[in-house]
């Protein structure tokens, strides 16, 4: 596996700091993973919110350098692996590559799907890995938002703030990279 896509709606907010805290993550490991983020909607060369700023700087992340881009076919298509932080951003992923939904997942859902791991899958390749926990996905079952899938965007929300959904991503990559990478 050598290049993955984070996504969100944006790209000024969660998918930065996903992508920030999964490069370093692999960095400590050694492993050589390009990683990219986009947003479904994102706009071309917006900094960072400042309130990420600041949560990611609080975790020992830079996200000074970060400048938002749009999801398209090509960044879709070039990636071994798909995390986004919504539902309704894996549709939008899977409307620009239809072959992507097998290596696409939300960051919850490959979490929750990763607690079921078949005991023989943990000595498999990264990109085999990805294959047991699509294993019996179904479109339908990604559609309309869920708490149990998705990372809520704080940026604009209440009820949602940037330091909860710093950790929380955070600690998801943890297990993300524990089951994709085995480390």
């Amino acid at each position: 596996m050598k290049r993955v896509l984070v996504v969100c709606r944006a790209n000024q907010c969660r998918s930065p700091f996903a992508a920030a805290a999964l490069a370093a993550r692999l960095e400590r490991l050694g492993l050589a993973v390009t990683i990219d983020s986009a947003g479904t909607q994102a706009v071309t060369g917006a900094p960072a919110t400042e309130a990420t700023r600041l949560a990611a700087a609080r975790l020992g992340l830079d996200l000074s350098e970060h400048r938002s881009r749009p999801a398209d076919e090509e960044l879709v298509r070039g990636a071994d692996f798909i995390l986004t932080m919504e539902r309704d951003q894996l549709r939008e992923v899977v409307i620009l590559d239809p072959s992507a939904f097998p290596r696409s997942f939300t960051l919850k859902e490959l979490v929750r799907r990763g607690g079921d791991l078949a005991p023989e899958a943990s000595a498999e390749a990264p990109g085999r890995r990805l294959a047991f926990f699509h294993a019996g996905r179904r479109p339908v079952d990604l559609l309309g938002a869920s708490s149990d899938d998705d990372v809520e965007d704080p940026t604009g929300n209440r009820f949602a703030d940037h330091e909860t959904m710093a950790r929380e991503v955070s600690e998801l990559m943890d297990r993300v990279v524990e089951l994709v990478w085995g480390r």
